[in-house]
């Protein structure tokens, strides 16, 4: 076993989208290990908290009227004309990889264990030291066209500060409503339609002393992470699929293991969107989005040896933890191969909790059937009596529902 670190630059980063077409940022065999930086999208909803003296996060950010460090922001186009920018969106996470598998190939499972997760501390001189992230109730929430309160619709940011002493919780410092804001390319954005542009603050009214007296426990995890797609070079980091991506789980943090089948030779796994902390639903839009470190193992699992495992059959992103397994439905299993050409903007249009819930009902069957050996009567029953449906999100296009078992439902007493 070797251990590796992946250090965010603009050379180990891609934005917007999973990729089998992009050189891998680093190569490794199963059983290594490897800590790997990743940046939130949204620091610079307050650049000198989240960016200013950090010298990574000012090179990949950088965007002048002449140089813009990282061009294409998502999966679409590269050449102009541009509506909002190069790639126009099509996905918006800051992706730290890909990493490639020696010996990975189409048919056999990765795993990756999540070992540690720590924040990335602010490096400007104001705030050293101390960490950061942001909430956005954006234009994609659940919640955006059922406003009551005045001026509807609205974009809000609400800035968290993390605190890491003792038991980790984040706390509101301010919030803002989005204002226009115009990019150094000269585009307007009267809505928060296309990641990294730099929030000018002498445009905004902070609001002060908002959310007294709450605290929200910490919960460190990452949003996104999984492996290219085979379907197409360049796909939205936005809705999940069958090889992952984003899930928006908080449970995929320190201690989870998940399971990814391998589309493309390598498996090229990427990761980002970190988070400090998420309810299920994610329902205004996004979490409290920050930056984070993680320490990963990665085992490859072949093919031809998955048969009387619990990884037999897998064909989906599966999550383990010491109490549980849980499987993820969404509203389409491989939006890619169901929708055709356009399936990564058209995704949104078809976005459903009742077929989430019905691919995840179906997914945990399959998986009590095979791996636990149940008929389907005897695993309709548990799933009654022993498993727990929920939301995972309803913002992410292709909307996600979990399905979770308990392992002690299997113990003999």
């Amino acid at each position: 076993m070797k251990h590796y670190t992946l250090p965010v630059s603009p050379s180990t980063v891609h934005w917007g989208y999973f990729s089998k077409a992009v050189e891998p940022a680093l190569v490794l065999k199963s059983g290594d290990r490897a800590t790997i930086e990743t940046l939130t999208h949204h620091a610079n909803d307050d650049y000198e908290r989240m960016i200013e003296g950090d010298p990574a996060a000012e090179a990949i950010f950088h965007w002048t009227k002449e140089q813009k460090t990282i061009s294409r922001r998502g999966s679409g186009p590269t050449e102009g004309p541009f509506k909002v920018g190069a790639g126009e969106g099509v996905g918006v996470h800051l992706l730290t990889g890909p990493i490639a598998i020696e010996g990975a190939e189409p048919g056999d499972i990765l795993e990756v264990r999540v070992l540690d997760v720590r924040p990335r501390p602010s490096c400007s001189a104001c705030y050293s030291g101390r960490c950061f992230g942001s909430n956005v109730a954006a234009n994609w929430g659940f919640h955006y066209h059922d406003l009551i309160e005045e001026p509807k619709p609205r974009e809000v940011v609400t800035i968290f500060e993390i605190d890491t002493a003792g038991d980790p919780y984040a706390k509101a410092v301010y919030n803002y409503i989005w204002t226009p804001q115009t990019d150094p390319d000269g585009v307007v954005h009267p809505i928060i339609d296309y990641p990294g542009v730099r929030v000018d603050h002498r445009l905004v009214k902070r609001r002060e002393n908002i959310l007294q007296n709450v605290r929200v426990p910490a919960r460190l995890h990452f949003g996104t992470m999984g492996l290219a797609p085979a379907e197409a070079d360049f796909v939205s980091s936005i809705p999940p699929s069958y090889t992952g991506g984003n899930i928006d789980d908080w449970r995929i943090g320190r201690g989870a293991r998940m399971y990814y089948p391998v589309a493309v030779d390598g498996a090229f796994f990427s990761v980002g969107d970190p988070h400090a902390a998420q309810g299920d639903s994610e329902l205004g839009g996004t979490a409290i989005e920050t930056s984070l470190t993680g320490d990963f193992e990665f085992i490859l699992h072949k093919k031809d040896d998955l048969g009387g495992t619990i990884l037999e059959g897998l064909s989906h992103p599966m999550l383990e933890t010491d109490e549980q397994w849980s499987v993820y439905g969404f509203t389409y299993a491989n939006y890619l191969e169901s929708l055709g050409d356009n399936a990564q903007t058209e995704i949104a249009q078809h976005s459903s909790v009742d077929r989430a819930m019905r691919d995840a009902f179906r997914k945990l069957r399959r998986f009590l059937m095979t791996a636990h050996k149940l008929s389907e009567d005897e695993a309709i029953a548990l799933m009654s009596v022993a498993a727990d449906f929920g939301v995972t999100q309803v913002v992410d296009a292709n909307w996600g529902v979990h399905g979770s078992i308990r392992k002690n439902v299997f113990r003999c007493y």
